[in-house]
């Protein structure tokens, strides 16, 4: 008779043993899938993986990296479901790293390199979105050393707002020679799209770490806008005792609630739209007279009564109330000011006019 394998021994013991209970967990098909790669490792998974396509290979590298700890009896049930052999660890813990090393056992770094980007993130899933997470002046800084056809397929790849952000940071002959090329371009080769993802990837956003970090004060800024404004006062009156010039410069960079009103009327109204009116009538009134009256005068006379209405029947409302509405506020401005459905002016000189 011949000789039982590993595995068979393997199978014919657990085929021995009843189900474990214990675990509720229901796991979807590509969870199954992903524990059973798990489970068998480098050397029965190789086969496997090779069998994969691009997007079988992404959609079980992401299952699979998120997958978090599955309990031994789990693993056990699908063994005995899969008849196949089980980790000697019992339980498996998916994990990113742990995912991108068994990848790289079986697919160029290349296309590891490329998968785990995506799975990643979180500046984008892809090498284009991810570079719209980019400063348009590092951007800038970067392709004016290149090639103006590279950097005409870049801009190509770009959205729109980006491209001309980056067009106007450029030199005038190298942006021209660079609208130009794009005028003239047509369907761009695959070879070429992946030659420049892949100097990207190597030149550019792998020395993204090394280069200028961030001004410290727009940090301290953004920091600072998120304090309660109890919190915001004591820091800033202590920072003014200690360094006049960086405390200038941090109220120059926050945006408060007080600089809604250089809103333009659209914006603001636009902004109003999005609210919750208990939250608005809660933020105005801990506001100054100034701040208020410019929300009221953007509201319709029906409306405005109806605000202030509310605002008296609310009564005393404690201040850290105030503070949370009034950062809701600021907030939701931000995320509307990214997605271009507002605009906010931060700097007066912006609003002046040029005859």
């Amino acid at each position: 008779m011949k000789p039982k394998s590993d595995i068979e021994n393997v199978v014919a013991t657990l085929a021995a043993r009843q189900p474990a209970g214990g675990s509720n967990r229901k796991l979807t098909g590509p969870e199954r899938a992903a524990v059973l790669l798990l489970a068998l490792g480098d050397q029965y998974g190789s086969k496997i993986w090779q069998l994969l396509d691009d997007d079988e290979l992404r959609t079980l590298s992401i299952v699979m990296s998120t997958l978090g700890t599955v309990p031994a009896e789990a693993v056990e049930g699908l063994m005995l479901e899969f008849v196949s052999r089980l980790s000697a660890s019992g339980a498996l813990m998916g994990t990113y790293d742990a995912t991108e090393r068994l990848l790289q056992q079986y697919l160029p770094p290349e296309r590891v390199t490329g998968i785990m980007d995506e799975i990643r993130g979180p500046a984008g899933r892809n090498m284009w979105e991810k570079l719209s997470n980019v400063q348009e002046e590092m951007l800038a800084n970067y392709l004016k050393n290149e090639y103006p056809q590279t950097v005409a397929v870049v801009l190509s790849k770009l959205k729109p707002e980006q491209s001309a952000k980056v067009l106007a940071i450029l030199p005038e002959d190298v942006g021209m020679d660079v609208v130009n090329r794009m005028l003239r371009m047509e369907s761009v080769q695959k070879e070429v799209i992946e030659r420049v993802e892949q100097t990207l990837r190597t030149e550019f956003m792998s020395s993204l770490s090394q280069t200028r970090r961030r001004d410290a004060h727009e940090l301290i800024a953004e920091v600072f806008n998120n304090f309660d404004r109890q919190t915001e006062t004591r820091f800033m009156t202590a920072l003014e005792e200690t360094n006049r010039e960086s405390s200038e410069r941090i109220k120059s960079l926050m945006f408060t609630f007080d600089d809604l009103i250089k809103l333009d009327n659209a914006s603001a109204q636009t902004l109003m739209r999005h609210i919750d009116k208990d939250k608005l009538a809660i933020a105005l009134k801990g506001a100054s007279e100034p701040v208020r009256n410019f929300f009221l005068s953007n509201m319709s006379t029906r409306a405005a009564k109806m605000l202030q209405d509310d605002m008296s029947a609310l009564g005393p409302v404690r201040l850290r109330e105030v503070d949370e509405a009034q950062a809701l506020l600021v907030n939701l401005a931000k995320d509307l000011a990214g997605k271009g459905e507002i605009m906010i002016t931060k700097n007066r000189a912006d609003e002046e006019l040029v005859y």
